[in-house]
C-alpha cells in the first residue's frame, strides 16, 4: 500500500485527483486542509488542519513514510518551507507541487517552454503577487528538496477546464448557451490560447508520482491545440448541438461594457506541454473531447443530479 498525503484537495483539480486516486486500491490517501469542504469519500482519511499552524500540523499528520506528498495549495515560499519542516525529510518519498504557467515573463518567443524567463517581481493588478509568489515557492521547493535529498516534481498548467472548475471560464459560455443569450467575442482574431483538461492534469500527477523520469523536473501542462475565441465558439456549437448567436465587438467596447470574457483579448498565451510527453510518454486529451466531457458534467450539475 502506497501512502499519499494531499495538501488541499477539496476544490477543482485537487478534488478530481483525490476522487480518481481513491479508485486505485494500491493507495492509502490522507487529505489535509482546513475542512471547509469535506470530501466524504469512502476510504479517504481527512485531516482538518491549517497548514500555517506548525504545531497543529506536527500533531495532526500521521507519522508515516509518505510515498508522495502532493501539494495543491502552496502560494508562498513560506508555505513550502513550513510543510517540509513539519515532516521528517526521510518520510517524503516524492514532493509534487502544482504551480502555474503564470510564473513566466511575457514574451514573443512562443510557445513558452519550461526554460523561459520567470517573473522577477509582482505584476500590476489586485492579485499581482500571486504568480511571483508561486515562482518563489517553486524555488524554495527546489532548495529545500536539494538540501534534504527529496525528489521533487513541479507542474505548471495553463488554462484548466473541466469538472468542478470554480473559475468563470467555460461555465460563463455554457450559461449563455443554456439561456439562449448572444455570445460577444472580440473582433480581433489574433488572440490564441492553450488549454489543459482537469483530467489530464490529474493523470499527469498520478503518472509522475514515484516515476524517476519525472524527478527534479518542472513540466508545463498544455495541450497542443491553439484556441481562439472564434474556435472556442465553434467547439461550443459542436458539443452542445445548439445554434449559438455571436456578436463581434472591438476591445474598447468590450472593456467599456464590462463584458467578463475570461481570456485575454489581445495577447497570446501559448505554452508548450511537450516536455512531459518526451520524458514519460504523456498524451493530452483533444480539446473537443475534454470540453464534451466538461459540458456533460455541467448539464448534470445544472439539473441537480450532482
Amino acid at each position: 500500500m502506497k501512502d499519499v498525503l494531499v495538501i488541499g484537495g477539496s476544490y477543482f483539480v485537487g478534488r478530481v485527483f483525490v476522487e480518481d486516486l481513491s479508485r486505485n486500491p494500491d493507495y492509502s490517501i490522507y487529505v489535509m486542509n482546513r475542512g471547509n469542504v469535506p470530501l466524504n469519500i469512502k476510504g479517504i482519511t481527512e485531516i482538518k488542519c491549517d497548514r500555517h499552524n506548525m504545531e497543529a500540523m506536527c500533531e495532526a499528520i500521521p507519522s508515516k513514510e509518505w510515498n508522495a506528498v502532493v501539494d495543491f495549495c502552496a502560494y508562498t515560499p513560506e508555505d513550502i518551507a513550513m510543510m517540509i519542516s513539519a515532516l521528517p525529510s526521510h518520510a517524503i518519498g516524492h514532493y509534487v507541487y502544482i504551480s502555474t504557467s503564470s510564473i513566466y515573463e511575457k514574451t514573443n518567443n512562443l510557445p513558452i517552454g519550461e526554460e523561459a524567463a520567470k517573473l522577477t517581481g509582482p505584476q500590476p493588478g489586485p492579485h499581482g503577487d500571486y504568480a511571483y509568489n508561486k515562482h518563489l515557492a517553486e524555488e524554495e521547493l527546489k532548495s529545500q528538496c536539494t538540501e534534504n535529498n527529496i525528489p521533487w516534481t513541479i507542474f505548471r498548467p495553463t488554462f484548466i477546464y473541466g469538472k468542478y472548475n470554480y473559475a468563470p471560464r467555460e461555465k460563463y459560455f455554457f450559461d449563455l448557451v443554456q439561456e439562449g443569450e448572444t455570445i460577444i467575442i472580440p473582433d480581433n482574431e489574433l488572440a490564441l490560447f492553450t488549454f489543459v483538461s482537469v483530467w489530464d492534469v490529474v493523470r499527469a500527477i498520478i503518472e509522475c508520482m514515484g516515476n524517476g523520469n519525472a524527478y527534479t523536473k518542472a513540466f508545463n501542462l498544455s495541450g497542443e491545440e491553439l484556441i481562439s475565441y472564434s474556435r472556442f465558439v465553434d467547439v461550443l456549437r459542436i458539443i452542445t448541438g445548439e445554434h449559438i448567436k455571436v456578436e463581434h465587438r472591438n476591445i474598447n467596447q468590450i472593456d467599456a461594457q464590462g463584458i467578463p470574457l475570461p481570456f485575454p483579448l489581445d495577447e497570446h498565451l501559448i505554452y508548450s506541454g511537450a516536455l512531459i510527453t518526451k520524458e514519460i510518454g504523456f498524451s493530452y486529451t483533444p480539446f473537443i473531447e475534454g470540453m464534451s466531457a466538461t459540458y456533460a458534467w455541467y448539464k448534470t450539475k445544472r439539473s441537480g443530479r450532482q
